[in-house]
């Protein structure tokens, strides 16, 4: 296998997963994407972005334009921070709330599509091998890999 051959299997498997998700959450009025805020809000209701986003590893700025969204969509509300007048907090709504199970049930019966074929022991190590492609990915780079416009010296 080569290099291009991994990268082009996970690409074309994590595209076609977004599709798949993509089409069992729009019969809800969720985009993809949105359904790992909804949970991080069906856990702990009132977070702010930068909370959100630092559980879920994303960059605030991206957390706050799918709230926006969300917002839109009738999912969420921004209430202002109680305590610092910069922040606001991401509260759900009761449609946001009634969706919690809808949105696990699409989750489990799109897993189960995709994993359909495997063993339970194919789908642990399946499970084991992307922890562990995950986690080669996020170790901390080199000085110089991570930041390749800037001369060692």
């Amino acid at each position: 296998m080569t290099d291009d051959d991994f990268q082009t299997a996970f690409w074309s498997t994590k595209h076609a997963l977004a599709v798949a998700a993509a089409a069992a959450y729009a019969r809800h009025g969720v985009y993809e994407g949105q359904q790992f805020i909804l949970r991080q809000l069906w856990q702990e209701d009132g977070l702010t972005p930068g909370q959100v986003a630092k559980r879920l590893g994303l960059a605030t700025p991206t957390v706050t334009r799918a709230t926006t969204r969300m917002e839109a969509a009738g999912l969420v509300r921004r209430e202002p921070h109680p305590t610092d007048r910069r922040l606001v907090r991401l509260h759900l709504t009761a449609r946001g709330r009634d969706l919690e199970h809808e949105i696990e049930a699409e989750s489990a019966r799109l897993t189960e599509r995709a994993l359909t074929s495997f063993s339970a022991a194919e789908r642990a190590a399946l499970f084991r091998a992307l922890r562990r492609i995950e986690a080669n990915l996020t170790e901390t780079a080199p000085a110089a890999e991570a930041n390749p416009g800037r001369q060692a010296r």
